[in-house]
């Protein structure tokens, strides 16, 4: 059985919360485990431990998915805070997964990032951020809506010839679902753009290019939330399979 690591996004002591309060919790998103748990595959949520002793467990783990969750914090890429108070991040997750992330990398490990794990990619590769695409491209569609989440869509072109028109042969275009406020302003050094959004160009996919092989792929939208739509979204299942096949191979 393959053993998918997934990185945890946390939620720190809150006094008020009524259950576990003075506790800092590490958890997965419900749609993710269940996306990730395919017939011979067992998804493991990655705890945080000091290096010592998570190399131990990270070394059972035969790839490494990156979710969504809290933005990035600007420090993580070289960069303050736009606005003061606003878009700060989570400087704290971000150490614990470039650490998880580095480890992937040198060991020749698949990485699959989705939603913020597509732009822990890109950070990790030296790239950078838009804190806020509306505040900072004005000119850019809208990428996220809090009442409609996963129900706001847009199109995407997929660069012929690249990794996700592989996957998807008979797609030029497609839709995904948007839930974003932040991306990749700088691309990293060693990625390549594998899809833009087709409205205003914002980049919605990115591979390492130069990894000997080695699969490291991110997408912006969340393929989990969109498993067992119709069309016209992407079917979310060929992307992981591909995933799963090029760990098998590997």
């Amino acid at each position: 059985m393959l053993k998918i690591g997934i990185s945890a996004c946390f939620m720190y002591a809150d006094p008020s919360r009524l259950v576990f309060g003075p506790k800092n919790l590490a958890y997965v998103e419900c749609d993710m485990f269940s996306y990730l748990s395919q017939a011979g595959i067992l998804p493991v949520l990655i705890p945080n431990l000091p290096v010592e002793r998570l190399e131990n467990l990270l070394r059972e783990l035969d790839g490494f998915v990156f979710q969504g969750g809290t933005d990035l914090a600007p420090k993580s890429y070289g960069e303050t805070p736009i606005i003061s108070g606003k878009w700060l991040g989570d400087p704290y997750r971000d150490a614990y997964e470039l650490g998880i992330m580095d480890y992937a990398i040198r060991h020749r490990k698949p990485v699959l990032g989705i939603c913020r794990g597509l732009q822990l990619i890109n950070v990790y590769f030296g790239g950078t951020l838009y804190q806020d695409i509306a505040h900072q491209v004005p000119e850019a569609i809208l990428h996220r809506d809090a009442e409609r989440y996963d129900q706001l869509t847009h199109k995407i072109d997929l660069v012929p010839g690249k990794t996700l028109q592989q996957i998807y042969p008979e797609k030029e275009r497609d839709t995904v679902n948007s839930v974003h406020h932040q991306g990749i302003k700088d691309l990293g050094k060693g990625l390549e753009v594998l899809a833009r959004c087709r409205e205003d160009g914002m980049t919605e996919a990115i591979q390492a290019n130069d990894l000997h092989g080695q699969l490291v792929i991110g997408v912006q939208w969340h393929p989990e939330f969109s498993v067992g739509k119709t069309a016209p979204h992407l079917d979310p299942l060929r992307l992981y399979y591909y995933f799963i096949e090029t760990i098998k191979n590997s």
